[in-house]
């Protein structure tokens, strides 16, 4: 007896801690129900308190990775995340497009929890203009959202509207992550271009090292759209899976650390 899975790819960056990056997507889309692909832009030397060094790969060398990946798959969703410089997102730009524009999820990695600058300057400017057309979702934190928008702040109170702007700019749904805020209550809002907002409530969990927490959620969408739900339901879904994995964490090392499996 045979059975398949539907096929997602990550195209994002090593975590060599596993808590985050590909590492934290691929078991996020096998819990999910999807098979995993990976392509790597770039290797990193971190662990969950901090990123100590980041080594870039060569555009060519990832457009290999996604070629050869094409030639054998049918990809039926794709996540990106940090993805580090103008080079390399022009090429997965160009990738994703010649592929015929599945569902994408993008995660705009910027600035890691330690602190560790994730994107190189000139590089926004590319993701803007290159990639972010192309998504089907975009999820940015609060700190993310309020690069792309040139702003300084986003308060709970302008969530929604932060989002609209952003949904109207891209002219695709966003996932305004609102986990940076203080308090217990935290939203997630799900905006989509003509639907009316979706709120994902949940209460903060402590004492939990939410490192990768963002890769986790984004990766569970994507495997959720692969598997052929809509857009709101994967997002419902992924979100219920993320909470699961928060109140449920393994203990590794020096921290408690999200469950990213089954």
């Amino acid at each position: 007896m045979t059975s398949s899975l539907p096929v997602a790819l990550t195209i994002a960056t090593s975590d060599s801690g596993g808590g985050a990056g590909i590492q934290a997507d691929l078991k996020s889309f096998a819990a999910n129900g999807a098979y995993g692909l990976s392509a790597f832009a770039a290797l990193t030397a971190q662990n969950p308190d901090g990123v100590r060094a980041i080594e870039e790969l060569s555009p060519t060398f990832l457009r290999a990775q996604l070629d050869q990946l094409a030639a054998y798959y049918t990809i039926e969703a794709v996540k990106t995340g940090m993805l580090f410089s103008a080079p390399l997102i022009e090429v997965t730009a160009d990738f994703l497009r010649q592929l015929g524009k599945p569902p994408l999820v993008i995660d705009p990695v910027m600035v890691a929890t330690s602190g560790a600058v994730l994107l190189k300057p000139d590089a926004i400017a590319t993701l803007k203009r290159e990639l972010l057309p192309l998504a089907t979702l975009i999820t940015p934190n609060l700190d993310e959202a309020a690069v792309l928008l040139r702003c300084d702040r986003i308060e709970a109170d302008k969530m929604e509207q932060a989002a609209q702007k952003l949904s109207d700019k891209f002219e695709t749904a966003i996932l305004l992550k609102g986990g940076h805020l203080p308090g217990d209550q935290l939203v997630d809002l799900l905006v989509e271009p003509g639907q009316p907002p979706l709120r994902l409530e949940s209460t903060r969990i402590p004492g939990v090292n939410t490192h990768g927490s963002g890769c986790t959620l984004s990766a569970a969408i994507a495997a959720h759209l692969a598997r052929g739900e809509a857009l709101p339901a994967a997002v419902r879904h992924a979100h219920s899976y993320l909470q699961g994995a928060l109140r449920a964490p393994l203990h590794i090392g020096s921290d408690a650390f999200i469950r990213h499996l089954p």
